[in-house]
């Protein structure tokens, strides 16, 4: 793990925007670390920032939004002292995203891609873990849509190559 990840992910203090639209969730397709991935938006808290403010700015930077926090989801401490703040935040029903940037990274290869919506069958189980993690399982409608899942196991297994799910049931 590089110097630059290693800050990102243990000690830089961070906040998200958990933005759902139409049963969809806003993410940016994104390329960090020799990775691609999709995440939602979001970035480090700037000094005498508030978390609320630094994700209603990474929103506006990122995305082209205007957004106002609806409630707190979650806060994550990280093992190098940061936090990961996540919140709820709602949009104009007029405003779409568009696709901006993070002025903290060089303009001939942004790492910012692509934003969209998703719905959650559209993205990998990896990425749907950090959303997990980010509160949206109290978001309205994400508990029903979890509790009509089932029981089949899903988490990749090195049995099966890699791939999600040997359709064991479990009882629960």
């Amino acid at each position: 793990m590089q110097e630059k990840e290693r800050e990102y992910v243990y000690r830089r203090s961070r906040s998200a925007a958990i933005v759902v639209r139409d049963g969809k969730i806003l993410m940016e397709r994104v390329f960090y670390f020799g990775r691609e991935f999709f995440t939602v938006p979001g970035g480090g808290i700037e000094e005498g920032e508030t978390p609320e403010e630094a994700a209603l700015r990474e929103l506006k930077e990122e995305c082209g939004l205007d957004g106002t926090i609806v409630r707190p989801l979650a806060v994550q401490y990280k093992t190098g002292g940061g936090a990961e703040y996540s919140f709820e935040v709602s949009i104009p029903a007029e405003q779409e995203p568009v696709t901006g940037y993070d002025p903290e990274e060089t303009a001939e290869d942004p790492p910012l891609k692509e934003v969209l919506w998703m719905a959650l069958d559209e993205i990998s189980e990896k990425d749907r873990a950090f959303l997990w993690s980010y509160g949206l399982i109290s978001v309205a409608g994400f508990f029903d849509r979890v509790k009509a899942w089932g029981n089949a196991i899903s988490y990749p297994h090195p049995d099966d190559g890699g791939k999600c799910g040997r359709g064991q049931e479990v009882n629960r």
